[in-house]
């Protein structure tokens, strides 16, 4: 690999002579490839258990591992169970420290292709909310799927630029991620194609973008809030450089150090950060640092010129605010759609089989789809989003089809009428190609008539009709094996 005169001088200069050779020759071997447990369907500790190829831990992501590259974890039945998450074991880091908890509002500034988004989710065990932004509408696409394919009910999915919902959603988040775009030195070894894409812009073009994203995300973030900045750069004025620009500029902003483990480098002239180097872990580069938004001093710019204070809204002021601007928004989706929020009876034919029900004030209906909006959903309003909550799936004349993403979000024993199949039989690559299933005589008096979830060691895969003793398949054909 032959690396840029002027990157290896900053490099140098950067690690030392004797750190920057180890490292030089990390990018000379093969970085090994992680996943994690989705934990909104499974432990680590499951995973390992039941995936049946051997898995090594990645020692600072209590849910992540690393496996051999010969191995297609890809095509195992479990990743279409949305089971776990292909993620570079460094990429698993900004998650981890943002530690989202249920119950948070989390914003994920720069999501797609979803990685990050996909852990967030499992923090939150389906309480509260996430919002899930790429400004690439293509992008957000991709974003949404594996946001579907990992089960995630209370999410949003957006594609807007940052200072779009800032102006939408002031002070609104608990947690904000910025997962910067950037000159991508890190990931030199993994990608050798971001040498050109370096040559061609370097850091100096980024640093404008980064900065204006931080901004924004200071806004959006509540008094007392958690920003996480990541990049997968070395660049010390993408990495450091930043994080002290937006210090400087936002006095309201401090940083909460992010605490190093073994083979973690601490930030260059700027403590509480942390960087990783592919000689030091088993992963590629990335940078990380968090910061605490003050509770104290949230004045805005014309009253820090007037030299006033203005005072931060009493809590349940801002809730009582928020509640009444959500119900004006259900009010307005109520009207557009004919009033129709209510139930609706036709889902009757798949959610009699299911232990949960939608509450009927958290359904929305836009045509012909139904959603189940997260609880407490904020008015969206002018805000371009790929979805809102839990697609349903689509209300016909005198009928429901239940969606892919009803079934992904459905958990074990959750859906009374199942047919599970262990992970080696032959029909369950059949039903993930879209292929009818043949039923045994013993196997098809267990299923009621209707919609059936298959299964794939009671883990969902997707929905079928009874047929006798046949299973028609309905598996979303976009997402079908290959």
């Amino acid at each position: 690999m032959q690396l840029p005169e002027t990157y290896e001088k900053k490099m140098r200069a950067l690690l030392g002579e004797d750190e920057f050779s180890l490292y030089k020759n990390s990018l000379k071997t093969k970085g090994r490839p992680g996943v994690r447990a989705n934990l909104s369907k499974v432990s680590g500790e499951t995973l390992q258990e039941i995936i049946g190829v051997p898995l090594s831990r990645v020692p600072w992501i209590p849910e992540g591992f690393l496996y051999d590259e010969t191995i297609a974890l890809s095509k195992h039945p479990y990743y279409y169970a949305g089971l776990y998450y292909l993620q570079e074991p460094s990429a698993m880091t900004p998650a981890f420290v943002l530690s989202a908890k249920p119950g948070d509002r989390v914003l994920d500034l720069c999501a797609a292709p979803g990685g990050k988004s996909t852990a967030i989710a499992g923090a939150l065990q389906g309480e509260g909310l996430l919002v899930s932004n790429d400004i690439s509408h293509s992008r957000a696409k991709a974003l949404l799927k594996n946001l579907e394919l990992a089960g995630v009910k209370n999410m949003c999915v957006t594609s807007e630029s940052p200072d779009k919902l800032a102006a939408r959603f002031p002070e609104f988040f608990d947690k904000v991620l910025v997962d910067a775009p950037c000159s991508g030195e890190g990931m030199f070894r993994k990608d050798p194609d971001m040498i050109a894409s370096w040559k061609e812009r370097g850091p100096k073009s980024y640093i404008p973008i980064q900065r204006e994203i931080l901004l924004q995300a200071v806004k959006l973030l509540k008094p007392g809030g958690t920003l996480v900045y990541s990049t997968c750069t070395f660049d010390r004025e993408e990495d450091e450089g930043n994080v002290q620009w937006l210090l400087d500029t936002c006095p309201q902003m401090e940083m909460d150090a992010v605490p190093l483990f073994d083979g973690a480098a601490p930030g260059f002239g700027l403590s509480g950060c942390l960087r990783l180097f592919p000689h030091k872990i088993c992963g590629e580069g990335h940078f990380v640092a968090k910061l605490r938004k003050r509770v104290e001093d949230t004045r805005n710019d014309a009253a820090k010129d007037m030299g006033e204070t203005k005072n931060v809204r009493p809590p349940a002021a801002v809730k009582d605010a928020e509640k009444q601007k959500a119900e004006r928004y259900h009010k307005t989706r109520k009207a557009e759609n004919g009033g129709q929020t209510g139930v609706y009876p036709q889902i009757d034919d798949v959610f009699q089989f299911i232990s949960w029900k939608p509450e009927p004030s958290r359904l929305f209906r836009q045509q012909d789809a139904l959603y189940l909006l997260p609880e407490g959903f904020p008015d969206f309003g002018g805000i371009r989003c790929l979805r809102t909550g839990l697609f349903l799936g689509e209300l016909k004349k005198d009928r429901f089809e239940p969606s892919q993403a009803l079934a992904m979000a459905l958990k074990p024993n959750e859906y009374a009428n199942t047919f599970s199949l262990p992970k080696e039989d032959e029909r369950v690559l059949r039903y993930l190609k879209g292929e009818t299933l043949a039923l045994y005589d013993t196997e098809a008096k267990k299923l009621k008539k209707g919609w059936c979830l298959v299964a794939v060691d009671g883990y969902p895969l997707g929905f079928a009709k009874t047929a006798g003793q046949a299973l028609k398949n309905k598996y979303y054909a976009g997402w079908r094996w290959q």
